[in-house]
């Protein structure tokens, strides 16, 4: 998405305040009836990483392990992948104006980035233990999407920078492309070493959020060699969730209702010294606590959140894979969508094969595609042996009655890929080649009306090393 005027500009801020404000209001939706039994511990030998897209995500999803960890003794460092600088919403609030120069956005990124230091103080993590990479807050999934190799920079939709343009950041005039994260993050982690990985989630419905989960799985396939830490993900962004809204540290969180069926979740207890200091912390963040205060506070419970998917392992005796995403909240069965218009469409169900060297990935959806709603499914390859940055990264675009095919930014044809749809379900059939013949495929799913998301299947991991003889 790409805006070359100052119209284009407010237009796409307009967009993703709408985004984040519907992410952060409360509708009604089914919650799990109960906590998970598993517990996520801590050890003596452990080395604590936290991976945030924003400042206050650190606190959100894991002010009480940070606190833990602290305690304990053990080496912790929180990383920051955006300085925060997109959020116009909660700019006007606090500036009482709106803030659309770059200087005034960049301005902006800097107060998130003294909140950030402010808050980690209080749960007992020093500035030296920070670092800020700077890249386009609202940008960093399209940098992953697209953004790779010889296609051009991200532009910041605010800031219109294409380059971190903070002097405190880990590296100042790093371009805004994929691979500049990838070496961020591998710096990083080979540096610092870390047994556990705490990261947000490939669920979550803030784009930063799923950007900074694959980045990260990318970064410790590379490593996978030299190290193999334990990867937690946090859910922050969930349409209705959590409730209830504001601070109730006697209550549990519990994840949403279809997310708790598919995912092994574990639980990190919070006692109500610890929930206060969560809360004190998350106040810190003055430019999100004055704007949304209930949703921020409502993470202060009895407990913190970790769960991810399980890899999908396909060969050629396994049958398909499916996950049910449901994530309109309504019900499961393909078609059956309560109180919601048909232009509303969703993802219902995701099922994933192989056959004959071929991956064939299907979509069931609430309703057939509309003139104005699109679909747009990801495949990106994988291998241990060739740089991320030269892999194929298709996305498929879905129109009511066509569709095109992209590597990157490029337009590619789509003679060798196969499209069928019946109704509400769409089966597209992939040549294994045409994603560089991968040992993993990151794939996604999601619908849209123009520039307005309507729903999101999350990213998932597919193991595909046995489903064909190995290929160079």
């Amino acid at each position: 998405m790409r805006y070359g005027t100052l119209a284009g500009v407010i237009v796409a801020a307009a967009l993703a305040v709408v985004l984040i404000l519907w992410l952060r209001s409360p509708t009604r939706m089914t919650l799990s009836s109960s906590l998970p039994e598993a517990r996520v511990t801590l050890n003596e030998q452990d080395r604590v990483l936290v991976l945030a897209p924003h400042p206050d995500d650190e606190v959100l999803g894991c002010g009480g392990i940070i606190q833990q960890a602290v305690a304990m003794g053990l080496p912790v460092h929180i990383a920051f992948l955006t300085y925060g600088d997109f959020y116009e919403f909660s700019f006007i609030v606090y500036e009482k104006r709106p803030v659309l120069t770059a200087r005034g956005v960049e301005g902006m990124g800097e107060i998130r980035h003294d909140e950030a230091i402010a808050a980690d103080s209080v749960l007992g993590v020093p500035k030296d233990n920070l670092s800020f990479f700077g890249y386009p807050d609202f940008g960093t999934l399209e940098m992953f999407d697209a953004a790779w190799g010889d296609s051009p920079p991200v532009r910041g939709m605010l800031s219109r920078a294409t380059a971190v343009p903070y002097a405190n950041a880990v590296r100042p005039g790093a371009p805004y492309k994929g691979e500049e994260v990838l070496r961020d993050l591998t710096d990083l982690i080979r540096g610092f070493r870390p047994t556990k990985v705490f990261v947000s989630h490939p669920a979550d419905h803030h784009p930063d959020h799923r950007a900074l989960y694959v980045f990260t799985r990318i970064c410790l396939f590379d490593l996978e060699k030299e190290m193999t830490p334990e990867v937690y993900p946090y859910l922050v962004h969930y349409t209705a969730w959590p409730r209830p809204r504001g601070y109730h540290a006697d209550k549990p969180l519990a994840p949403p209702g279809w997310l708790s069926g598919e995912i092994p979740w574990g639980i990190d207890p919070l006692d109500p010294a610890m929930a206060r200091v969560k809360l004190a912390a998350l106040r810190k963040h003055r430019t999100q606590y004055e704007t949304t205060p209930r949703f921020l506070a409502a993470f202060a419970r009895t407990n913190e959140l970790f769960g991810d998917f399980p890899e999908i392992q396909l060969d050629v005796n396994t049958p398909s894979q499916s996950t049910s995403e449901n994530t309109l909240g309504k019900a499961a069965e393909v078609g059956v969508v309560e109180e919601e218009p048909a232009h509303l469409i969703g993802i219902v169900r995701r099922t994933v094969k192989t056959e004959n060297d071929t991956l064939v990935l299907s979509l069931d959806l609430t309703h057939s595609l509309a003139r104005e709603v699109g679909s747009s499914v990801y495949l990106f390859g994988y291998r241990s042996d060739r740089p991320f940055a030269q892999m194929p990264k298709l996305h498929i675009e879905l129109g009511a009655l066509s569709h095109r095919v992209y590597d990157k930014h490029h337009e590619i044809p789509w003679d060798h890929i196969g499209i069928t749809r019946t109704g509400r379900h769409i089966d597209i059939r992939v040549p294994l080649e045409m994603l560089g013949n991968p040992q993993r495929i990151l794939t996604a799913a999601k619908t849209y009306a123009g520039d307005i998301p309507l729903d999101w299947a999350a990213w998932r991991v597919l193991d595909v090393r046995n489903a064909t003889a190995a290929k160079p």
